[in-house]
């Protein structure tokens, strides 16, 4: 009796799932030769007499505006009997219908050729389909049930990897849109691997072209960043089916990305593990998995919830994707992935790119972040000067961990115990977090004067802090040679191929994107000129003449060489210098496995 009663428990459950699903989707790759999905959906318990159909024009974890609704054509809307429904167009992205008895029934080919975290890709190798780029929805049911049927290429060894909820066979189920969005799915002839962490299960799914060896090793690399991000928050999010996955695509058509979601992550790259993928390919594996914590848990309330029709902007990414950027390398080097001279090393490009960017003077980090709707994978055809006015919200929130880091380690603090208190009181309550709650939870951590400082002077202001000095107490050196000039424009065979840098020997000069550089002094320049060896021959407050065409007229300057700014990290024992004992102990402390 007790088996019957559960028996009759479960199918009420099943019941229930199934009443509240109104939305199915089929889709099927029968010309997958030519990158076309074929996709038929029916709409039930439709309450009003018209009905928008909408294609998503943002996807979850981009922050700039996508007109997937490009790809869609073919497109036929009849009711439940088969006869065709009036259709008007009031803007691109949508669709309005009349005259349905509360069911709708959509069929359209969708065309998609790029294997990413935003678009869909889909050929003979594989269906690699992000939802928003993939399915027409109902807005009005949005807080209802969906079940989708992938129809796999049999033909091709083709099953399914996806954060969905399994039901049967081929067949999922989400909640709602928002998690079904969430949702990538990698259809395709992929390799598996799995442990089991306090209960709960990590899976590597990899698509790519090499052995099963590989796989072996890589996984071993993925399963050490697993397991030392998990003691940086002391424990892993509670997944919603129990599992989380790497969707991972490492195949000569796929375009290098990586996109988090609450269960799962995409990850791709045309780098396979044989040909660097091993060491290249992990650090994007690091990001995303430290993102089911922050971002998809400890998540920014400008993002919660997610719109799929407007740009999602936040002036939290500073935080959001740059600690992120911060803990991903440093988890590579704790986990003994990289070495600790190598790691310091790399801080190199971004600290210059931080440090020296002419942005600073123009957008503080918020405002640096609520730059990502014209950033983020954005097209604009008309010029920028992104050189001068930017600076990525992922390194610049990479160099304030950094900061924050090595500030918080002055005091016998450090940025983990900051990271898990914000874990604790936003991310495993799911309770969406402001930039003012950011300030309010440092200020509770590290004391009144230290979080209002930081936050007074580096996030709502552009300074910043004395890195020589915290890099001092870590046992690394900051400097810079000042005999070396620098010019401050990019060049391709004499052409200015990006705008000045302000400030710089080039902008002071007159010289701006587009000049082709003739002479410099009385060196003809020509492709067996190289220029960086030509700029070394000068130092700081030499002034040389150069002839440039502009516009078909040749002009002429005179530049006034400025000193270099370029900064460099190393280790103080590679310097000549004395590595104390208390210096090494702070630098194992923050570099050192957990």
């Amino acid at each position: 009796m007790k088996g019957f009663a559960f028996y009759l428990f479960l199918l009420g459950v099943m019941c229930n799932l199934n009443a509240q699903v109104a939305t199915t989707y089929t889709i099927s790759f029968e010309n997958a030769v030519h990158h076309e999905a074929y996709i038929e959906a029916t709409f039930t318990d439709l309450k009003s007499d018209e009905v928008e159909l909408r294609m998503s024009r943002t996807s979850p974890g981009r922050y700039a505006i996508h007109e997937f609704m490009k790809n869609v054509y073919a497109l036929k809307v009849t009711d439940e009997k088969g006869k065709a429904l009036e259709v008007t167009r009031t803007d691109p992205y949508s669709w309005h219908v009349k005259g349905h008895q509360g069911i709708i029934k959509v069929s359209y080919i969708l065309f998609g050729n790029r294997g990413d975290g935003t678009y869909s890709q889909i050929d003979e190798t594989h269906a690699h389909l992000n939802m928003p780029a993939t399915f027409i929805y109902v807005k009005s049911l949005e807080n209802r049930g969906i079940e989708v049927t992938f129809k796999t290429r049999t033909d091709l060894n083709w099953k399914v990897a996806t954060q969905l909820k399994p039901i049967s066979g081929d067949t999922y189920y989400a909640r709602d849109l928002q998690y079904f969005m969430d949702s990538p799915t990698e259809i395709s002839n992929y390799s598996t691997r799995s442990f089991d962490v306090k209960g709960q299960t990590i899976h590597l799914m990899l698509h790519h072209n090499g052995t099963e060896a590989e796989l072996d090793r890589y996984f071993e690399r993925v399963k050490k960043v697993v397991l030392q991000e998990e003691t940086i928050f002391g424990e892993l999010p509670k997944y919603d089916y129990g599992s989380y996955s790497f969707l991972a695509c490492y195949i000569p058509n796929a375009s290098g990305d990586g996109m988090e979601h609450r269960n799962s992550t995409i990850v791709t790259s045309t780098t396979s593990l044989a040909d660097g993928g091993m060491d290249n390919n992990i650090g994007t594996v690091a990001h995303e998995f430290f993102h089911c914590w922050n971002v998809e848990r400890i998540r920014p309330k400008t993002l919660e919830p997610f719109d799929f029709e407007e740009a999602n902007m936040s002036g939290a990414l500073w935080f959001a994707e740059g600690f992120t950027s911060y803990f991903d390398d440093l988890s590579l080097c704790r986990a003994g992935l990289m070495k600790p001279e190598d790691y310091i090393n790399g801080l190199s490009g971004s600290f210059n790119y931080v440090w020296n960017s002419p942005g600073r003077q123009f957008f503080n980090p918020i405002e640096m972040s609520q730059q990502a709707p014209f950033v983020d994978a954005a097209t604009s055809v008309d010029p920028v000067n992104r050189v001068n006015t930017f600076i990525s919200y992922y390194s610049y929130g990479s160099m304030l961990g950094l900061a924050l880091d090595l500030s918080l380690r002055e005091k016998g603090l450090n940025l983990d115990d900051y990271m898990k208190l914000m874990w604790t009181n936003f991310g495993k309550p799911e309770i969406p977090y402001t930039v003012e709650d950011l300030h309010a939870t440092l200020n509770n951590y590290a004391g009144d004067d230290f979080g209002d400082y930081f936050f007074g002077h580096y996030i709502y202001k552009s300074d910043m802090p004395d890195m020589d000095r915290l890099l001092n107490n870590v046992g690394v050196t900051l400097t810079q040679d000042k005999s070396n000039v620098s010019f401050g424009a990019y060049l391709q065979n004499g052409l200015i191929v990006e705008n000045t840098i302000m400030g710089s020997s080039a902008y002071l000069a007159g010289l701006e994107n587009g000049d082709k550089i003739i002479k410099v002094g009385e060196v003809l320049i020509n492709d067996a000129v190289d220029l960086n060896y030509l700029w070394n021959t000068y130092k700081p407050n030499d002034i040389v003449k150069i002839v440039f065409e502009r516009l078909g007229v040749t002009k002429e300057t005179m530049v006034t060489f400025q000193s270099s700014n370029v900064y460099r990290l190393g280790l103080v024992e590679r310097n000549n210098l004395v590595l104390t004992a208390d210096k090494k102990a702070n630098r194992n402390n923050w570099l050192q496995v957990k």
